[in-house]
């Protein structure tokens, strides 16, 4: 049986030390927040009292808080250090996600949703940071890549268990988001602060200066165009998210059950992908190139999985997403981290998920809209697929061309 070091390289030794493990065990809950509902939103719409038009609203209610708020945890975690801020988002997340099982309107649903997107915006920006503050080099981007392997495991495991629960009640899936507690006391007992000093709110360094650097930061070119290439990358996981069991059931004529499997082969892909991040930034001096091919792989998957005429060539298209996906947002996360002092890192990092949030909350609006004024001229069916390919394509481009303005731009200097 071949050694997870054959598989994934040769800075997988990390997986034996104990502040990664537990950074993989927080992160387990963040990709449930979506992930888990993919599989049952079409059950919700009856007991809930939602229709099939708002029902993505469940999607959307959670990803949309977390666009203002991942930015404030990024900047509390800097300050504070990472530890508080990813206790509060386990029990939060587990809290109020737990809960949407007790209510029995679609408004209440809603709400609890939001207030579960706050949970959401103190764990995986603050993962992700902590593992900048623990790794350097080619195992940083391992570890980054990793992380994301587990969160498709976990996208993999949970929906599956998602679709077996609401057959027996639709309040039973939620119930799934009780881990985090177990989770949280571990993280409590065990977790040691990864940042070499948390400032402890007495710094002299006050939180208008701090802020300030951070504006700075945000101007330089090389900086920016990294949070917005953050950002688009998630346009086509979210479209594809948002638009499978339409795709499948109502083009492609399947049932939900292969929509379901549609997904988790999304997930396994980009898990699978993801483990070779660390390699993939090994091999190549400027990661440039490796991040433009993985946009391409990414878009153009999409565009083939809306294209296709049978389930089998989505399923091709769908694994060339998951790869494209996997590769790309673990090597974006490893540049972010590398990219501003140890002080604003957090920060940063926070703003890049934070841009991925914003794209996850408006892709199923605008695909939504665009379906609906296509629908008209071109059909259901056309209009599904051409927004679908519409989806990759700009997606894919605009990463594409925030990567080559950054190529082109000079080394952040934060000299004063």
């Amino acid at each position: 049986m071949p050694s997870l070091s054959s598989i994934a390289g040769a800075d997988t030794g990390i997986v034996r030390e104990r502040p990664f493990q537990l950074l993989l065990l927080i992160n387990v809950l963040p990709p449930l927040g979506t992930a888990l509902l993919s599989p049952v939103l079409g059950s919700l719409v009856e007991p809930l009292g939602a229709s099939t038009a708002n029902i993505g609203l469940m999607m959307s209610a959670f990803t949309a808080p977390s666009i203002v708020v991942i930015p404030i945890a990024g900047v509390v975690s800097d300050r504070y250090g990472r530890r508080p801020v990813l206790i509060f988002g386990l029990l939060w997340f587990g809290l109020t996600g737990t809960a949407i099982a007790f209510v029995s309107t679609f408004g209440a649903a809603l709400a609890l949703r939001a207030l579960q997107g706050i949970g959401f915006a103190a764990l995986t920006p603050i993962i992700i940071t902590s593992l900048g503050d623990l790794y350097a080099g080619t195992k940083e981007a391992t570890a980054q890549g990793l992380r994301f392997t587990g969160s498709g495991l976990s996208q993999t495991a949970f929906p599956l268990a998602a679709g077996v629960l609401v057959g027996m009640a639709w309040q039973y899936p939620f119930l799934l988001y009780a881990v985090a507690f177990p989770v949280a006391a571990v993280v409590y007992a065990y977790f040691e602060e990864p940042l070499d000093e948390a400032d402890d709110g007495g710094s002299s360094t006050g939180i208008r200066a701090q802020l300030g650097d951070m504006r700075a930061l945000v101007a330089h070119r090389r900086a920016w165009t990294m949070v917005v290439a953050r950002g688009t990358a998630n346009v086509a996981w979210f479209g594809f998210l948002t638009y499978n069991s339409i795709l499948v059931v109502d083009v492609l004529g399947d049932t939900p059950t292969e929509a379901g499997v549609l997904a988790a082969l999304a997930s396994l892909t980009y898990a699978l992908a993801a483990t070779q991040a660390g390699r993939v930034a090994a091999v190549f001096d400027d990661r440039l190139y490796p991040l433009v091919a993985t946009n391409v792989s990414m878009g153009a998957g999409l565009a083939l999985a809306f294209l296709a005429q049978s389930l089998a060539v989505a399923a091709v298209g769908v694994a060339f997403m998951g790869i494209g996906f996997g590769l790309v947002l673990s090597i974006y996360r490893s540049v972010i981290t590398t990219l501003p002092p140890a002080d604003l890192r957090g920060g940063l990092v926070s703003l890049g998920e934070g841009s991925g949030r914003a794209a996850a909350t408006a892709t199923p609006v605008v695909m939504g809209v665009a379906v609906a004024v296509a629908t008209r001229p071109l059909g259901f069916e056309t209009a599904v697929r051409a927004v679908g390919v519409g989806t990759g394509i700009v997606g894919a481009g605009v990463g594409i061309a925030c990567l080559l303005l950054m190529s082109a731009s000079p080394p952040i200097r934060m000299d004063g």
